[in-house]
């Protein structure tokens, strides 16, 4: 496996972190992120360091509730990347889905700050959908296809 100073930041953030975590691989997408970790949901308590951010990311992946996504764009510009996604959290059998774009700031190998930000009316529109979807589950269509 290469250094993850010598994978490209947008690699970094898209296979090494984010894919690891949808794939309940919480431990190796947590060998991205530095000790010192920013993590911040735009309108929500910012998480600072390795440790509560690790128990955040273990709460996101557990027998009743997951996170998942589907990349709609990227993009890098030296140790910054953007994403732009729909993500999934799936809590029990209700699936919510909803837009949410990403700021990650990656410094020697590692990611140090990942910010989140979203639209909390889109984020009430998935929590109808998702109730809905219970009853009628072509209301809201498999994250990928």
């Amino acid at each position: 496996m290469k250094s993850m100073t010598s994978i490209a930041p947008l690699e970094l953030v898209t296979k090494h972190f984010l894919d690891r975590l949808a794939g309940l691989d919480v431990n190796d997408a947590l060998g991205a992120v530095d000790d010192g970790i920013v993590y911040t949901n735009v309108g929500f308590p910012t998480v600072r360091g390795k440790k509560r951010f690790s128990a955040v990311m273990r709460n996101l992946n557990t027998s009743w509730l997951h996170f998942d996504y589907r990349m709609l764009n990227s993009a890098a510009d030296d140790d910054v990347v953007l994403t732009e996604r729909i993500d999934e959290l799936t809590i029990g059998r209700l699936r919510l889905q909803f837009w949410v774009c990403g700021r990650f700031e990656v410094r020697e190998g590692r990611i140090v700050v990942w910010r989140d930000y979203f639209d909390i009316f889109d984020c009430t529109k998935a929590l109808v959908r998702g109730v809905v979807a219970l009853a009628v589950p072509k209301v809201l269509p498999p994250l990928h296809p």
